[in-house]
């Protein structure tokens, strides 16, 4: 396991989740069920996610190399595009005394929602590209989950906060940003070999 590939893993999902309809579902849950539940369900959600992924991501590292660097380059652009065209849709929601549901309803629908939420999702895509790009797994699998859990966490706790100091904007180009970096250096390294 690479430490390097893990963080690396971590940075570029955790941007690229924070402007996710996936974050504001995850606040929008947290402002009516007990934070702890909610965050089990999505948890449980994401690593569902990431290992979807992570398979894709074996499959495509069996291509030869060049077409590999030259497919996740791709990849990274439309990602980066997307994030570009990313409509920021921020409604206000009124905070609730949180419900008092029990923990498998309140996760077993934390879990639905997040998990039909983040099928195909940008950052279900990029973690198939980092880990056929890296052909490590487990470090791109428990980078990409914990980023997804942070960014879940942050929208639970305190989504409204985060956006009063960071804005939008800024989130999207800095994720847009490392994706297009990547995107150049996988194009070069499927045209150079």
């Amino acid at each position: 396991m690479s430490l390097t590939i893990a963080a690396l893993t971590f940075g570029v999902i955790f941007l690229a989740e924070l402007p996710d309809k996936t974050a504001l579902a995850s606040l929008v849950l947290g402002t009516r069920y007990r934070a702890g539940y909610v965050f089990a369900g999505i948890a449980a959600a994401f690593a569902l996610q990431v290992g979807l992924a992570l398979v894709a991501g074996s499959l495509l590292a069996m291509l030869p190399h060049r077409w590999v660097e030259g497919v996740t380059g791709l990849l990274f652009l439309l990602g980066a595009a997307m994030l570009l065209r990313h409509n920021d849709d921020e409604e206000g929601h009124a905070g609730k005394e949180p419900s008092s549901a029990g923990f498998w309803r309140v996760a077993g629908a934390s879990f639905v929602v997040v998990a039909v939420a983040e099928f195909g999702d940008l950052t279900q895509i990029m973690t198939a590209n980092l880990a056929a790009k890296y052909a490590d797994p487990l470090s791109v699998g428990l980078g990409a989950w914990l980023a997804l859990c942070a960014v879940g966490g942050i929208a639970i706790v305190g989504g409204q906060k985060l956006l009063q100091y960071v804005p939008m904007k800024v989130i999207v180009r800095v994720a847009a940003g490392i994706m297009l970096l990547l995107a150049a250096f996988s194009l070069v390294e499927a045209i150079v070999g």
